[in-house]
């Protein structure tokens, strides 16, 4: 009966500590109070912003838009995004896919990468996979914007941080998997597009011009007087 006892008090207690929400995986979907997924009318809510705000890059097969937000800045307590310089929100057909978050260079000052990974790790648990720090060659000093530093993953998500080669800023960049590789696809189909319609557009463009500078010089004709 005893043996049954510690049996089972010992099967709680590892149940218990399997169950600890320290031993679980974070939601890497989430990132502060924003979570990937969100509208675009939810974000701009939360961020005080209006549609107007957001940027079209581009129109067709798919709607993609960016909407840009500096957190507002105060001496007081620590806030919610505290250290944050900027955030450039990405939206695909109008749902969340991606968060680029650039921290603000005061806050991060001395900081090493590995003093980053390490506070982001208690958060969202052992990073799952390190770069080492490489110097980059001559030529792909100007090639390479980001570097990746550490990058913390699950089958759905990708959480990870970054290094601007220019500017030496941290920063992370969590999307969607699934989104990013449909974005990815319709950029491509974008670009592929305009290529095909560029000629065209730019047909219309000059004539349009000229159809103006016509308008404006019979409106000249007839107001002008020597």
């Amino acid at each position: 009966m005893k043996a049954k006892i510690l049996c089972s008090s010992t099967l709680c207690c590892v149940v218990s500590l399997l169950t600890s929400p320290s031993l679980l995986a974070q939601d890497l979907s989430k990132y502060r109070t924003f979570s990937l997924g969100a509208s675009l009318a939810s974000v701009l809510k939360r961020t005080d912003q209006k549609l107007a705000d957001a940027k079209v890059v581009h129109g067709r097969p798919a709607l993609i838009q960016e909407v840009t937000w500096w957190p507002p800045t105060s001496s007081g307590p620590s806030l919610p995004f505290d250290g944050v310089e900027q955030l450039l929100f990405s939206f695909y057909n109008g749902e969340l896919y991606k968060i680029s978050v650039d921290y603000d260079r005061t806050s991060t000052e001395g900081l090493t990468a590995e003093d980053i990974v390490r506070s982001i790790s208690t958060k969202y648990g052992p990073a799952t996979s390190i770069t080492a720090e490489a110097v980059p060659a001559p030529n792909d000093r100007y090639e390479m914007k980001q570097k990746n530093v550490a990058s913390w993953e699950d089958a759905q998500y990708s959480f990870n941080l970054v290094r601007s080669t220019f500017t030496d800023h941290f920063e992370l960049v969590i999307y969607s998997k699934r989104v990013n590789a449909d974005v990815e696809v319709a950029i491509a189909q974008a670009a592929k597009l305009e290529e095909q319609e560029g000629p065209k557009r730019e047909a219309e463009r000059q004539k349009k011009d000229a159809d103006d500078l016509e308008l404006t010089r019979q409106r000249n004709r007839k107001a002008f007087r020597p």
